[in-house]
């Protein structure tokens, strides 16, 4: 989505190609934080009688940690987490995506450069169309269109990567020494790491908790397989992906912090460097992948309101009718207070998440442990 087209060009823009080791780092760790989140949310969901599933860190923070003898601490870490996500499914998951929508479009489209307001409504309506009208046709042909869009994406990334194979030492090379350099772009070594942090984050949400609200609706009754299926997520998103895109954009000069462009237009002025039709392409691609995140983060965001506020209609609508509010000012505000406002509240989510991570991390290795001797003694295969 637009955290591996977009976050990774402000990474670097930001911080040099040395940001890119700082989110492969992440990547890497992320996988762990990934297994256990998705893991417990699978674990500590609930069923209400009409079948619908709620989960995420709300109910394993509370349940999980009152098993423990920590119910205080349990239900005032699962409150903060359901204001952040809240605040997160306003920002990350909505602001971002219609800003960077919105200037992509006006990048090819220059007249429209001052109709953000008016961009932001039109999309606030498709996207009121599937989650207060139900109609969700919209988001089936979303679905089947973005694999399309990623398949796309990578394909022309590993193009313009293999043309440039001779290169590939000196790519590297760029990014290693930019990782530990103190002069990187801004902020020296500590800078640099953090930007990479916050954009692998941005790019695969693992430790922020949101994700695991997805999972928790998988089916399945083994926690612990779902967990082993999220924790490929930050590697083929982050290692793998959001690597591709930072290769993109050093073989094709832009990664030295000399263009004024940041955000998906970087990326895409980067491709068009070899693939001068691809810009259209990729407009076409953010309008998708912003659309279909939207639709996901209100769901997260839903769900948190919900586990506040209580599940009744009116409070759904409530909800729904903020949600598609801020498309508008997302869509109508600069680039810096979008990403700002959504760092603040999506790595926010990341505290009492992890925090509560750490008190149920021996409780999720005992269980790993446990599906292992499972499947060697074939009790869960007996139980399929």
């Amino acid at each position: 989505g637009l955290g591996n087209i977009a976050g990774v060009a402000i990474a670097i823009a930001i911080g040099g190609p040395g940001a890119t080791f700082w989110m492969i780092v992440m990547g890497l760790l992320g996988m762990a934080s990934k297994f256990v989140e998705c893991t417990l949310g699978v674990k500590y969901r609930q069923i209400d009688k009409d079948g619908n599933v709620s989960g995420g860190p709300m109910y394993y923070l509370s349940q999980g940690l009152a098993l423990q003898g920590k119910k205080g601490l349990g239900k005032v870490l699962a409150v903060i987490f359901a204001i952040l996500c809240v605040g997160g499914s306003f920002g990350g998951g909505n602001m971002f995506q219609a800003n960077q929508a919105f200037a992509q479009l006006s990048s090819e489209f220059t007249f429209m450069a001052d109709y953000g307001a008016l961009f932001g409504k039109i999309l606030a309506v498709f996207v009121g169309i599937v989650i207060i009208g139900g109609i969700k046709s919209i988001a089936k042909v979303t679905d089947k269109i973005v694999p399309i869009m990623v398949g796309l994406y990578v394909t022309f990334a590993v193009i313009i990567i293999f043309s440039n194979i001779g290169n590939i030492g000196i790519a590297f090379t760029q990014i290693i020494e930019g990782a530990f350099i103190p002069s990187a772009m801004k902020g020296g070594l500590i800078g640099v790491l953090i930007v990479g942090f916050q954009r692998a984050a941005f790019s695969n949400e693992a430790g922020v908790g949101s994700a695991s609200i997805a999972h928790s609706a998988s089916k399945t009754n083994e926690p612990v397989s779902e967990g082993i299926v999220a924790l490929l997520e930050p590697f083929i998103d982050t290692v793998v992906v959001c690597t591709m895109t930072a290769l993109v954009l050093i073989f094709t000069g832009f990664a030295d912090g000399s263009s004024d462009l940041t955000g998906a237009e970087l990326t895409s002025a980067a491709f068009s460097t070899v693939f001068p039709w691809f810009k259209y392409v990729l407009m076409v691609a953010i309008m998708l992948f912003a659309f279909s995140t939207m639709i996901s983060w209100s769901y997260y965001g839903l769900k948190s309101w919900t586990y506040l506020f209580g599940n009744s209609k009116a409070s759904e609508i409530a909800y729904k009718v903020l949600f598609l509010l801020f498309i508008v000012v997302g869509s109508a505000s600069s680039l810096g207070a979008v990403l700002d406002f959504s760092d603040m509240m999506i790595l926010g989510m990341a505290f009492p998440n992890i925090l509560g991570l750490y008190f149920l991390s021996g409780e999720v290795r005992a269980d790993l442990i446990k599906y292992y001797n499972d499947l060697k003694t074939g009790v869960i295969k007996a139980y399929k």
